[in-house]
């Protein structure tokens, strides 16, 4: 049996939001789910990628192990 009065509340129809926009409606312990990926933008589901670039980190990856400088010699 289980123990009463020590389960979460349960909502059936939360939603879930994801840049302001409501995207879905779940099962939760909670009525609002605020997120930054879901399945109708995750590059895994829509096919496309994008690469977030935080700090350069591309770039100074690419400088590190001499990519970029061999890309910007072959275009001059």
């Amino acid at each position: 049996m289980a123990k009463p009065d020590i389960h979460p509340t349960w909502y059936p129809e939360a939603k879930v939001y994801c840049n302001g926009e409501m995207v879905m409606t779940v099962g939760s312990t909670k009525p609002e789910l605020h997120v930054d990926v879901w399945s109708g933008n995750h590059p895994f589901y829509t096919g496309t990628q994008k690469i977030i670039d935080t700090e350069g980190r591309v770039e100074r990856f690419l400088r590190k192990y001499g990519m970029l400088e061999e890309e910007q010699g072959a275009q001059s």
